[in-house]
């Protein structure tokens, strides 16, 4: 079967990038990484109880600062959807904390119940959800500050999403099961069984045509958000699925486990575009929201893989386009040469032009 132009591109570009770099964030592991909307930085939290955020220089990233309070591990993060300033933190300490990057400092605590593990922002920026290792589940008002709603699940609790179209909240659960509840009533819509074990993670995509499911069962399921039916499964995982992320034209799935490998399939035909090699189990990953470059972390030290690594690294894979690249030779690194080749030519002729690409949000002279 041939391939698609745009796997063949996305494996030309990843084949020319092969190298995973590395980039000092804590001083232990890090739990979770996310990408501010535009992309312009990259937070991540971890188990020394700090979260760290980076600017994205070209190829690189630099550390911007370091965010300190949180008196237990930081499990969990998410960036305000549509507000590149703001970032929320959850952690063990029944806390969360709303952050502005502009200010370098805490703008709220809200104090929880329990001991946080998930958090989400909702698309239209105005609640924040954060479950608890209790299986509650709270719902904060993102201006006031003060909770909403509490749900007290009969479940386990894992991953929790609203839906791109913010009426319905989704969780997967310790039976396998894919809860789905109306936004903001809360009444159970549906429960689908996914999978045969523990259900662990929830993605959507970008687009609004597909969520995934990461289970114990080591698949991971591709759903039709409209139909809620399962389109394909991905395989190549042995281990529990621990994370997932779309990429931002929602055409790639990257899946990750305690596998040493973390998986890039493309999401129409399910096959295998790429493998990324790591060294140890990843713990997360995250698409920048316009280019094909993937952030992630690992479990940096341990015994078992190279005790002289540094803990607490994010590490980033795929390009990142420098600034000053032909507007044409980008849209093809993204797999769009066959397509505009008559356009091209025609701005060969044409002076030079200082636009803003709308592939990889760069000034292209």
């Amino acid at each position: 079967m041939a391939l698609s132009p745009y796997v063949q591109a996305m494996q030309e570009l990843f084949r020319a990038n092969t190298r995973s770099r590395e980039f000092p964030a804590h001083g232990a592991k890090v739990h979770s990484v996310a990408w501010s909307c535009c992309g312009r930085r990259l937070a991540s939290g971890s188990f020394d109880k700090t979260a760290s955020v980076f600017l994205l220089e070209k190829d690189r990233l630099v550390k911007e600062n370091n965010y300190r309070g949180h008196g237990d591990s930081v499990d969990q993060l998410c960036w305000h959807p549509s507000n590149p300033d703001l970032f929320v933190t959850a952690s063990g300490d029944k806390t969360i904390r709303i952050w502005d990057v502009r200010t370098t400092k805490c703008i709220a605590t809200v104090n929880t119940k329990g001991e946080n593990i998930n958090i989400c922002w909702s698309p239209d920026g105005q609640t924040i959800a954060v479950g608890n290792k209790d299986d509650v589940v709270t719902f904060i008002d993102a201006k006031t500050h003060r909770s909403k709603a509490e749900e007290q699940f009969k479940f386990e609790v894992n991953e929790i999403s609203w839906n791109n179209d913010n009426n319905m909240f989704f969780l997967t659960n310790g039976n396998g099961c894919i809860n789905i509840l109306s936004y903001p009533e809360l009444k159970p819509i549906q429960s689908i069984n996914a999978h045969p074990s523990n259900c662990i993670c929830i993605k959507f995509d970008p687009m609004g045509k597909y969520f995934a499911t990461g289970s114990a069962d080591a698949l991971v399921s591709l759903w039709d958000v409209d139909e809620l039916v399962c389109v394909r499964c991905f395989s190549r995982l042995d281990w529990p699925v621990r994370t997932l992320s779309f990429s931002h034209d929602g055409k790639m799935l990257a899946s990750a486990s305690e596998d040493h490998f973390i998986d890039i399939a493309e999401v129409e035909t399910g096959e295998k575009l790429w493998e990324v090699q790591c060294e140890s189990p990843t713990f997360t990953v995250a698409w920048h929201p316009k280019r094909p470059l993937l952030a992630f972390a690992c479990d940096d030290k341990d015994g078992k893989y190279d005790s002289s690594r540094e803990a607490g690294t994010v590490k980033l894979f795929g390009q990142c386009l420098p600034a000053l690249t032909g507007l044409g030779e980008c849209l093809v690194s993204v797999g769009w040469g066959e397509e505009i080749a008559p356009l091209l030519a025609w701005l060969a002729v044409l002076p030079p032009l200082a636009q803003l690409c709308a592939y990889c949000s760069q000034q292209h002279l």
